[in-house]
C-alpha cells in the first residue's frame, strides 16, 4: 500500500447516492437444501461455518461436497463476484465473496447469493459488509424472538451509499489490497 493509492483513494469527485442492496444486484436467493458429504475431489461445498470469522476466507480445511444431482445445481453453483450473507443464527450478516480461485464452489440453505449487476458493485457491498454500520442493521435487523434471523428481501432492502461505477471500483480495489497486506502483515 503506497501513500499514492491512499492520494487516489481520497480523490472523490462525485456525490454518492443512496441505493438498496436489492437495487444494485442482478439476482439473489438462498442455497441449497442438501446435506453436506465427503468431498469427491471437485465440487465444493460452503456453509456458513466454512467461512472464516475474521478474513471472511473459505475455510478449505475441511471440504465436503453437496449431496445432490450436480447437473441439477448449476444455480447454486458460484461465480466470479458473489457474495454470500449468512441469514440465521449467530453468524447472521458474516459475509463471503466468491473468487475463481476457491474453485467449483455451490453454497447451502443457510446462505443468501447476491449476484450483481457489475463486479465492481461485488467488491464494493463486500466491503460495506464489515462496516459499522452494517453491523448495526443486522443487530437491529435479525431481533426476533427465537433465533436471530434476516431474509433474503430484508437484506435486499438494507440502504448503502454508493458512488459512480468508477470510483466504486477504485474504493473497491483500494480495500481489496489493505485487507491483502493485513493478512501479510499478519503472517509475518
Amino acid at each position: 500500500m503506497t501513500r499514492n493509492d491512499v492520494q487516489k483513494f481520497l480523490q472523490i469527485k462525485h456525490a454518492w447516492e443512496q441505493r438498496k442492496l436489492g437495487e444494485l444486484a442482478a439476482t439473489f436467493g438462498y442455497g441449497l437444501n442438501a446435506a453436506a458429504k465427503s468431498f469427491d475431489g471437485r465440487h465444493k461445498y460452503i456453509r456458513i461455518t466454512d467461512i472464516d470469522e475474521s478474513t471472511r476466507r473459505f475455510l478449505c480445511s475441511s471440504l465436503t461436497s453437496p449431496d445432490i444431482d450436480f447437473e441439477e445445481a448449476a444455480p447454486y453453483r458460484l461465480a466470479e463476484g458473489d457474495v454470500l450473507f449468512a441469514r440465521t443464527g449467530a453468524s447472521v450478516g458474516k459475509s463471503y465473496r466468491y473468487v475463481r480461485t476457491d474453485g467449483e464452489v455451490y453454497f447451502a440453505g443457510f446462505l443468501i447469493r447476491f449476484r450483481f449487476k457489475d463486479k465492481e458493485a461485488a467488491e464494493f457491498v463486500f466491503q460495506n459488509s464489515l462496516t459499522a454500520k452494517f453491523q448495526n442493521f443486522i443487530k437491529t435487523s435479525s431481533q426476533r424472538s427465537g433465533q436471530p434471523g434476516i431474509n433474503a428481501q430484508q437484506f435486499s432492502g438494507y440502504q448503502i451509499a454508493v458512488p459512480n461505477s468508477e470510483e466504486r471500483e477504485r474504493i473497491g480495489s483500494f480495500f481489496s489490497r489493505l485487507d491483502t497486506a493485513i493478512t501479510l502483515h499478519q503472517r509475518e
